[in-house]
């Protein structure tokens, strides 16, 4: 799936024309936060050249629709109409919301005779929805992951935007993810401070301990933080062939497990190193 996601205010002819540049695995052209109100029509009216611009080096192209129900509906009909390849739902609260918004996703595939499925991201950024992040997330066979949004979720907390506050609600909804074989992105704090390059590289490297596929920024100088970091390098891929050639190995022979570089691998270890294999052949 996607190391890196890039915000790129739809309305922002400049910032559109880059963003293609910029080796971000996908851009999502915003027309939630960063849209002033009286710009999200403008903004909404710009996907039509937003969308294969940002495309035309490769990156799957999402966009962030509005919460108001008959906002989100426009932006989904021009969205999907525009061929984007996803469509990223923020503060999704229920699964009854997440199957209307991909209703609507389906009716203007139809109606446009677009034949790839769009794509379907969901945002959870309320305790509420946290704590219903599995309904939520396995709501629609559509929804291809999901995050947990640390700004309006610290807001809704009542708590600060850092690693403390956010680790547990963030876990949990990646662990929803996980759990409904969807794919789980973000990082345990934000990346709202992209000057701080040191923390941003030590909060990769925890998330992707922790299993998460990616993560979104607000500043093209994080994409390539973000694709270092879910992305992983020669020795651990040297490593992880090691495993996979010697365990397979060991099975044509009746084995179950046996020792490689003095570590125990057995079937669940050799899993997570064909699994790394396999991301690392995705990017």
């Amino acid at each position: 799936m996607y190391r890196s996601m890039l915000y790129v205010p739809a309305s922002n002819a400049r910032f559109v024309t880059k963003a293609a540049d910029r080796g971000a695995d996908a851009i999502i052209l915003d027309l939630e936060d960063s849209i002033a109100p009286s710009d999200k029509a403008a903004a909404r009216a710009a996907l039509p050249d937003a969308v294969p611009e940002c495309a035309r080096n490769g990156a799957d192209v999402l966009v962030r629709v509005n919460r108001p129900i008959r906002a989100c509906i426009r932006d989904v009909e021009a969205a999907v109409s525009a061929g984007a390849d996803g469509i990223l739902l923020p503060k999704a609260d229920s699964a009854g919301h997440v199957c209307l918004i991909a209703e609507a996703i389906e009716d203007v595939e139809r109606t446009e005779g677009i034949e790839k499925p769009t794509r379907l991201f969901v945002i959870l950024e309320h305790p509420k929805a946290v704590l219903r992040a599995e309904e939520i997330i396995a709501a629609h066979p559509r929804v291809a992951g999901a995050s947990a949004g640390g700004e309006d979720l610290a807001t809704s907390l009542d708590a600060e935007a850092v690693p403390e506050a956010l680790r547990t609600p963030k876990l949990l909804v990646h662990l929803a993810s996980k759990a409904a074989g969807r794919c789980s992105f973000g990082l345990m704090g934000t990346v709202a401070d992209y000057s701080d390059q040191d923390g941003i590289r030590a909060m990769v490297r925890e998330a992707r301990l922790h299993g998460f596929d990616g993560a979104s920024c607000i500043h093209p100088s994080v994409v390539s933080l973000l694709n270092e970091g879910f992305a992983p390098d020669e020795a651990q891929l040297a490593e992880a062939q090691r495993i996979v050639d010697a365990f397979e190995a060991a099975e044509k022979a009746g084995r179950g497990a046996i020792s490689v570089d003095g570590k125990m691998v057995d079937l669940p270890v050799a899993e997570r190193a064909r699994r790394l294999i396999a991301r690392a052949r995705r990017t």
